[in-house]
Formats: C-alpha cells, sequence, structure tokens
C-alpha cells in the first residue's frame, strides 16, 4: 500500500463484541466525513494447547474471518460501504493494530473486547494501543 492511501485509511480492531460494533459504526461515520477508507482488522493465534488431538480439525483463521464478516454484517445490517476493506492477521491484536497504524489517519477500537475483567474501564489492547500508536487513536465507549 503506498503511503497516500494508507493516510487516508482509518483502521479498525474488531473482535465480535458489541463494543467493537460500536467502534466500526463510528469510524465509518468518521471516514465518510474525512473521504477516508476503512480497513477492519481481526487478529488470531493459536492457544497453548493447539498440538491437542481434539482441536486437530480446527482452524482459528477460518473463525477469526467468521467473527469479523459477522461484525462487519451487524454494524452496516448487511450493506457495508465500498471503500471497506477486511484483514484477517495472525497475530497478537495490540501489536498488529499498532503496526498497522502506522501512516494511517487513525486507529478506532472499542473500550473492552470479549478479553479481560468486565470491571476494568479499557482493555489491554485499548491500552496498550493509545500508548503505542503511530497515528491518532479513538477508543469509544
Amino acid at each position: 500500500m503506498d503511503e497516500r492511501a494508507a493516510a487516508d485509511r482509518m483502521v479498525v480492531g474488531v473482535d465480535g463484541s458489541p463494543q467493537s460494533v460500536a467502534a466500526l459504526r463510528y469510524a465509518a461515520t468518521l471516514a465518510t466525513a474525512l473521504g477516508a477508507s476503512i480497513e477492519v482488522v481481526t487478529t488470531w493465534s493459536y492457544p497453548p494447547v493447539a498440538d491437542s488431538p481434539m482441536l486437530a480439525d480446527w482452524d482459528p483463521a477460518q473463525d477469526a474471518a467468521r467473527a469479523l464478516d459477522a461484525t462487519v454484517a451487524e454494524a452496516f445490517d448487511g450493506d457495508p460501504p465500498r471503500s471497506l476493506t477486511r484483514a484477517v492477521v495472525s497475530g497478537g491484536a495490540a501489536k498488529t493494530l499498532i503496526e498497522r497504524s502506522a501512516g494511517s489517519r487513525m486507529l478506532v477500537l472499542g473500550s473492552r473486547g470479549h478479553g479481560g475483567f468486565v470491571g476494568l474501564v479499557l482493555g489491554s489492547v485499548s491500552t496498550a494501543c493509545a500508548a503505542h500508536a503511530k497515528c491518532p487513536v479513538l477508543i469509544v465507549h
């Protein structure tokens, strides 16, 4: 991707949580106003027990892609913006989003995702991204 295209891109991290759906909707409103495209990103990784025979037929990348598609469908009632692209990436969420923030117009996240503890105000991914992203970060509550 060239630098200009990256600078006109808003990266949105999603995990299927209600907060990530809200973040995606908010990002779409901003992207329209700013003339930016939207890159929706979700991540996956193998759990420590991935060698278990019970998990032999499990494909976490495919599960992540389904979760991303479901999040996009929910956010836009099945009619996503034409400028929206999707990325399913292997690796940690915070590290991946921080890397993708380089040169982007903005990184948009929900305040909490599926992980963590219910009592936390901000999740670990949004906290790490707010501290280390290479572009402005919007955390949607």
